[in-house]
């Protein structure tokens, strides 16, 4: 069995909850618990903060995590990232007063920030040569300036709304920051195996996101001119109809791609198109 450690409560919870429910690791009533069984799985998850999952993990107190990488690089903890699981992406920036002139990183200088990543500005601030004075705070990190504490603050950035409404401004992104995947080192070859197995089932449901799985009924005649205008993960599947000169074709297409490709397969003859989501893809 092994113990996955999973945030409590925030920005990363609900996705992290979902992903392993998609993956048949599912918990029943898992609120106001710190510990639960999965019901299906070789598996406990523990809910904790996100700033305590990366020591959590390095002192195998859970074996996997999933966790920001933001939190990673800011405890520099003793952990393996196994992989990067492509949600709650964010970037962690610097912000200032929106009525400032900004001049460069050189504007930091002898400046009072205020942030809940100082490791990682402390870094960024050593490599720039900038000297600064860098004030740690817990939460509410934005209303900073405006309450005298800081000049400018360092802090996470999604949508950027939060700046805004708090009369800030972004100036410098230092890090992108998503959900990861840690483990702890040196895991035994029983925990490695779950580990591997869950791996798998994540793998699969990631690459299904963005993609749709298309059929249509194409002319014979057609089907070359089809093919060579179609994206897939091999090649597409043709499978013929019962009315003589037609094939029935399935493929994948990212959804980003999709309209577009639909107006080209019509074009070419394409009737009959089927858009239909994705789970997982197994390769």
């Amino acid at each position: 069995m092994i113990r996955i450690a999973i945030q409590a409560k925030g920005r990363l919870n609900e996705q992290s909850s979902q992903l392993l429910i998609d993956a048949d690791v599912e918990v029943k009533n898992p609120k106001r618990k710190l510990l639960v069984c999965a019901e299906n799985f070789p598996a406990e998850i523990l809910y904790l903060r996100d700033d305590d999952i990366p020591k959590a993990v390095a002192q195998g107190i859970a074996d996997i995590g999933i966790v920001g990488m933001n939190e990673v690089a800011e405890k520099n903890a003793d952990v393996q990232v196994r992989k990067d699981l492509g949600f709650g992406r964010c970037r962690i920036s610097l912000a200032i007063p929106k009525e400032h002139v900004y001049t460069g990183v050189s504007y930091f200088e002898g400046k009072k920030i205020a942030t809940s990543y100082p490791n990682i500005l402390k870094k960024f601030f050593d490599e720039k040569g900038i000297k600064a004075k860098i004030i740690e705070i817990a939460g509410s990190v934005e209303i900073a300036p405006a309450a005298g504490m800081a000049d400018g603050i360092f802090d996470i950035v999604s949508s950027g709304g939060t700046l805004v409404s708090n009369g800030l401004k972004e100036v410098e992104s230092v890090m992108t920051s998503s959900a990861v995947l840690i483990t702890t080192p040196g895991l035994s070859n029983e925990k490695e195996e779950i580990v591997k197995q869950l791996l798998f089932r994540f793998e699969a449901i990631l690459r299904s996101v963005g993609q749709k799985y298309v059929l249509m009924n194409i002319p014979n005649a057609k089907i070359d001119e089809v093919i060579s205008v179609l994206p897939s993960l091999k090649s597409p599947t043709l499978l013929p109809l019962a009315q003589e000169g037609w094939s029935s074709l399935h493929t994948v297409i990212s959804e980003d791609q999709l309209w577009n490709m639909i107006e080209k397969l019509k074009s070419l003859g394409a009737e009959d198109i089927l858009v239909l989501s994705l789970d997982k893809i197994i390769p």
